[in-house]
């Protein structure tokens, strides 16, 4: 499997940074994040301990779909869907289809790497060899 690059940033932070890749004035390099959570708090809770327990189990045990996930976890399949829509939506599972009309979770990172800056950025970054 991969390892997912996710950054934390605000709203504005990244609504600047997505308008300046938008007019040519900064463009994103290989390592930057693919992914980008609004806050700390909002990492910690898609990536919760439970949350990356339900991850090992749909990676070690493979369920067929939802109701076997349910199942395994004695989650309810409401509080799955709505779990793992939301770790779709990050990039960290993908919903395939099953047998028939089911459909079966599969993780596709094993590693999750976090870019956190400490100090707020001052526009764009500069690139290798010092341009821009």
């Amino acid at each position: 499997m991969t390892t997912l690059k996710v950054g934390i940033a605000g709203y504005d932070e990244m609504k600047a940074r997505t308008m300046r890749i938008a007019k040519g004035e900064e463009k994103p390099a290989p390592g930057d994040p693919k992914v980008w959570f609004t806050s700390m708090e909002s990492f910690a809770k898609v990536l919760s301990a439970g949350n990356r327990e339900l991850l090992r189990v749909i990676d070690q045990q493979a369920p067929g779909s939802l109701e076997e996930l349910a199942e395994i976890t004695g989650r309810a399949k409401s509080n799955l869907s709505r779990t793992l829509k939301r770790m779709a939506s990050y990039g960290l599972v993908r919903m395939e289809k099953g047998e028939g009309r089911k459909l079966t979770p599969r993780v596709i990172h094993d590693r999750v790497e976090l870019d956190l800056p400490l100090t707020e950025r001052a526009g764009p970054r500069k690139a290798a060899g010092g341009r821009q």
